[in-house]
């Protein structure tokens, strides 16, 4: 049996078969707006190791302690540093500059980019698209050392600050160039009790799963809902 022979019959990875990521320390880059703030508080209380970081020192160190579960808060660049993975939840006007003015403290990080960029008129809300794509391709484009994805963009930020609420019935999309990246943030994904993370793509697909956001905003007016997503048949 020849080499090429082996490679072909070997069996394929279980898809499902995640790394344990509960060791990493978890940053949260605009920590303390409603996004970010929910996300940092279903990670710490799953376990995770979670600093939540502002322009402003003091603001994070605040929210950290109303978050409790171990949450520290300090500004962005102590908490870029500190962290073993960096998540991205500054507002869309905000974000590249951002970026750029963490770019060595993200060197050598992986970064979960969760922005949308949207645009708001008396329609509604509608996408945007950047310059370089998308959001997250924007990140890539800014953060050449670091290891770019994309996830966590359709989550309701009141269903995740709600204490009440046990469980967050929803599948977070993940889009990366490199897979062993893209399952380390399916697993982060499925340490909140009622989330998948389902792989969707390369970060040329970041546009759309980031454009769905505008989608699912009708989609909560109309109903009065926190709509989510579920991927059927996985």
């Amino acid at each position: 049996m020849t080499s090429t022979d082996s490679a072909q019959k070997a069996p394929a990875k279980d898809p499902w078969d995640l790394p344990d990521v509960s060791g990493l320390v978890v940053g949260v880059l605009g920590g303390t707006g409603p996004q970010g703030k929910g996300l940092a508080y279903r990670l710490a209380k799953a376990g995770q190791k979670v600093i939540i970081g502002s322009r402003a020192a003091d603001r994070a160190r605040t929210a950290a302690e109303e978050l409790g579960h171990g949450v520290e808060g300090a500004d962005n660049a102590e908490t870029a540093r500190r962290s073993d993975i960096v998540i991205v939840a500054v507002p869309w006007d905000g974000h590249g500059k951002t970026l750029e003015s963490l770019r060595e403290e993200l060197a050598g990080k992986l970064v979960v980019d969760c922005v949308n960029p949207l645009g708001f008129d008396k329609k509604g809300a509608y996408a945007l698209k950047p310059q370089e794509g998308s959001a997250a391709e924007q990140a890539a484009a800014l953060l050449p050392d670091s290891r770019v994805t994309a996830a966590f963009h359709h989550l309701s930020a009141v269903l995740l600050e709600d204490p009440e609420i046990e469980e967050i019935d929803t599948d977070v999309m993940v889009l990366g160039e490199v897979r062993a990246d893209v399952e380390i943030v399916q697993a982060l994904a499925g340490r909140i009790p009622g989330m998948r993370g389902i792989f969707a793509g390369r970060l040329r697909n970041a546009h759309q799963v980031e454009s769905l956001v505008a989608n699912l905003i009708s989609v909560n007016r109309r109903y009065k809902a926190h709509a989510g997503l579920r991927i059927t048949d996985v």
